[in-house]
């Protein structure tokens, strides 16, 4: 009998407990930042946008020769222009995947980095390098750069090279001068695609020396070129990141 008592009791304590407790979050916010379902980003076959902007620019990346995508962080530009690379290397459409971005620290120097060109170039190509993970897995990741499918290419070797039959991704373009990005763009060969992708207000060269933005207006002018800009309704990343860019 006692145990029995002891039990009701404890089923009465529960209860009467858990109707006076009300969460954190109304129930119309869908995202908490411990809710496992909502965090988890399982892998998919085939990438779709989470925007109106994002399909323009999966869009344009399919319709264009050349497309510039702009947008604050977290809206999906470089993972967007890997997976639309990853994809069109999968159904042969291109030959190859050449993968740029300038070496530029953001805000401080770690000095010069031991081993050869790629381990040099490897720290600044690591959000490539996830993203091309999480499409192809590592071993055939290692396996198609040893091939020389995959390609890194510093910027600062593009000079007089002609890129034919590739998916060329231009990473970071806000920290390339107009004329770095002038360069970029005329490598373009036949029966290739380009996407450069950057956030302007990022930039971590000197002020003036970025050449993104002016670039992206004068694009605008060609008709054969997407200019896609996204906006902090587009950010993809944990919601605090678009209020706290709206003041910061």
């Amino acid at each position: 009998m006692a145990k029995r008592s002891a039990r009701r009791k404890t089923r009465d304590f529960q209860t009467e407990d858990s109707e006076n407790v009300h969460p954190l979050f109304p129930a119309a916010q869908t995202y908490h930042p411990l809710d496992a379902d909502a965090r988890d980003r399982k892998y998919v076959k085939n990438v779709r946008a989470m925007s109106p902007t994002q399909q323009r620019l999966m869009d344009a990346i399919d319709e264009h020769s050349v497309i510039a995508a702009l947008g604050p962080a977290g809206t999906g530009k470089t993972y967007l222009a890997i997976a639309k690379a990853v994809e069109a290397l999968e159904h042969n459409r291109i030959g190859r995947i050449v993968l740029s971005r300038p070496a530029v620290e953001a805000g401080e120097s770690l000095g010069f980095l031991p081993g050869d060109l790629q381990d040099k170039l490897a720290p600044y190509l690591r959000p490539l390098y996830d993203a091309l993970t999480e499409r192809l897995g590592t071993k055939r990741l290692k396996a198609l750069l040893a091939e020389g499918v995959i390609e890194i290419a510093p910027v600062a070797y593009m000079r007089g090279r002609t890129l034919n039959d590739c998916f060329v991704v231009i990473d970071e373009a806000q920290n390339c001068t107009y004329g770095q990005l002038k360069m970029l763009l005329t490598r373009l060969g036949w029966r290739s695609t380009m996407v450069l992708t950057g956030d302007p207000d990022q930039t971590d060269l000197l002020s003036g020396l970025s050449g993104f933005g002016d670039i992206a207006k004068r694009l605008e002018q060609v008709s054969e070129i997407a200019v896609i800009r996204l906006g902090e309704t587009d950010i993809v990343r944990h919601p605090l990141v678009a209020s706290m860019l709206t003041v910061l």
